[in-house]
């Protein structure tokens, strides 16, 4: 039976319809599980994530290659499903929940997760040791962890991804490897952290805060783009905060042109 038919069957038998709201599309394509699997180097030392585990065709290929899947679902009927369905594999624990809230154990991460919560996902991720991770995202999602400086998807994830980990996209997955089908594109993403980050921090949590700040203002100049931040986190009044505005690096460029070094100079110079 395929996973196309074997997702018919489960849906069908548990009375489940696929939400939209939840970015319920299965994965039913095994071919870009062993992908994945290899991108993360996958051994039996490892605990791995499996973070929107779905119909648990890739939680189970999962448990099959390592020492523990922790697989977290958020839809109660779904992790229905899995509990019943995967109860054969003593190396697997469902979680259920919503996965930004909880607190787990885990070395590597493979997963499809709804993309709804890619940014948040990340974010999380980076707040947490791993030693690598592969995801399948929405194409577009991936250009922006990408994206050059100065390009209209230039970010904040931008330059806290650059900051955390090496990015690499491996593999282009067809609509046709879900079901439903989704309207977007979808790629494999490769994510490894850097045992050497490429440029110092004083502070990671200021770096993090002002970099998402900014990028709410991302076409204007740094010293009129950093004074809501410089008041809220400095408790400073309106002069004061143009007065140290100006003595920032980099007051006269535009936020979408900073580098993400740029971010970490302008972060430490706060820091002081």
């Amino acid at each position: 039976m395929s996973l196309l038919e074997k997702a018919h069957s489960l849906l069908r038998t548990y009375r489940i319809r696929p939400k939209k709201s939840l970015g319920q599309n299965f994965m039913i394509e095994p071919a870009f599980f062993s992908r994945m699997a290899e991108s993360v180097s996958l051994c039996k030392d490892d605990t791995v994530l499996d973070a929107g585990a779905g119909l648990g065709f890739l939680t189970r290929f999962l448990a099959s290659k390592c020492r523990a899947v922790v697989a977290v679902e958020a839809d109660q009927a779904i992790e229905g499903l899995l509990r019943e369905q995967l109860a054969d594999l003593s190396n697997v624990t469902i979680v259920s929940g919503n996965v930004l809230k909880r607190v787990f154990c885990f070395n590597k991460v493979v997963s499809v997760p709804p993309y709804s919560i890619s940014s948040r996902l990340l974010l999380w991720l980076f707040s947490r040791r791993f030693d690598s991770a592969a995801f399948i995202f929405q194409r577009e999602f991936a250009d922006r962890l990408l994206a050059p400086v100065g390009n209209e998807e230039y970010g904040s994830l931008t330059v806290i991804t650059s900051y955390c980990a090496r990015v690499e996209i491996l593999d282009v997955v067809p609509r046709s490897a879900f079901y439903p089908r989704p309207k977007v594109s979808s790629v494999i993403v490769s994510l490894k952290p850097f045992e050497t980050k490429p440029f110092v921090l004083k502070d990671e949590t200021s770096f993090i805060s002002l970099v998402q700040s900014m990028f709410t203002q991302r076409n204007r100049k740094v010293r009129n783009a950093i004074l809501p931040h410089l008041r809220s986190t400095c408790s400073i009044s309106k002069e004061a905060a143009v007065k140290k505005a100006e003595s920032l690096p980099f007051h006269d460029k535009r936020v979408r042109d900073l580098t993400p070094e740029s971010f970490g100079v302008l972060a430490n110079a706060l820091v002081d």
